[in-house]
């Protein structure tokens, strides 16, 4: 009788501390670094309400470039990252600072430009012959230049054709700034620019700029998850982090981002089903 009492007090601690954790980690809530383009295009608005609506934890969004993002998350200022690009990604894993990367969502890249299109971009039949013709410099090609991942993805798309622009001078001028700040700059100096296309599609000040170019496999964006390790952080919040990251990937979660719509068009693809 005394040991069953010893096992049923030790079940209800062990519920007790359960459940004493689980209400530290909703107090707590999670903190998510996380690019600026998931950030400016309003999803975090409309998606991150149903989860704390579902699980009780808040969640807190630093919104900065992927490689800011990823330092960040490996100086232990964060529970959970949300960036595009790959391989950044998976060297953050392989170095022990996360667990798992999953992806979670998708949309693509596009070449942005004046209507009037100096460069023919639109014209070129292929991605790599409009990359060279922007190289030959007939209009500025504005580069955020702050190891975001469209910075990391323009300059390997740069690399593929064998380009190396130069950032001092001439048609290629790094800002430095985020996608929306980096859009304002493209517009006002009438070049042209790389950016997601959930940003374009909520950028407010167009102007006579538009979509050039799309569609080519090699524009893809994708969007990858990772709990920051409590190995390497052991103060992370894990079990808030693990039930963010199990309903972004769960049916509703991929639900709640395929819903999200700008002007009536979507912006994200689940990429988790």
């Amino acid at each position: 009788m005394k040991s069953a009492a010893r096992r049923a007090a030790a079940y209800a601690l062990g519920l007790a501390l359960c459940a004493a954790s689980a209400a530290r980690a909703e107090e707590r809530g999670v903190l998510l670094q996380s690019t600026t383009s998931t950030q400016n295009s309003g999803l975090y608005e409309a998606i991150l309400p149903i989860f704390t609506d579902t699980t009780g934890i808040p969640v807190r969004v630093v919104a900065v470039g992927t490689g800011q993002a990823l330092k960040n998350a490996a100086n232990c200022d964060a529970d959970v990252v949300l960036v595009h690009a790959e391989q950044a990604e998976r060297d953050f894993v392989a170095a022990g600072y996360g667990l798992a990367r999953h992806p979670v969502m998708a949309n693509d890249f596009v070449l942005i430009g004046p209507r009037s299109d100096p460069a023919s971009v639109g014209a070129a039949p292929d991605l790599n012959t409009a990359l060279s013709r922007l190289a030959e410099g007939a209009a500025p090609f504005v580069s955020r230049g702050d190891d975001s991942g469209t910075h990391k993805k323009e300059r390997a798309l740069w690399t593929r054709i064998g380009v190396m622009p130069d950032p001092r001078g001439g048609w290629y001028r790094e800002v430095g700034a985020g996608m929306g700040a980096a859009l304002n700059i493209a517009v006002g100096m009438r070049g042209y620019i790389l950016s997601d296309r959930s940003t374009w599609i909520s950028f407010g000040n167009k102007a006579d700029h538009t979509i050039l170019y799309d569609g080519d496999p090699a524009l893809l964006n994708e969007y990858g998850v990772i709990q920051v390790s409590p190995a390497h952080c052991p103060s992370v919040n894990a079990q808030g982090a693990a039930e963010f990251i199990a309903w972004l990937l769960s049916p509703a979660g991929q639900a709640a981002i395929e819903d999200f719509r700008v002007a009536g068009q979507p912006l994200f693809m689940g990429a988790a089903r």
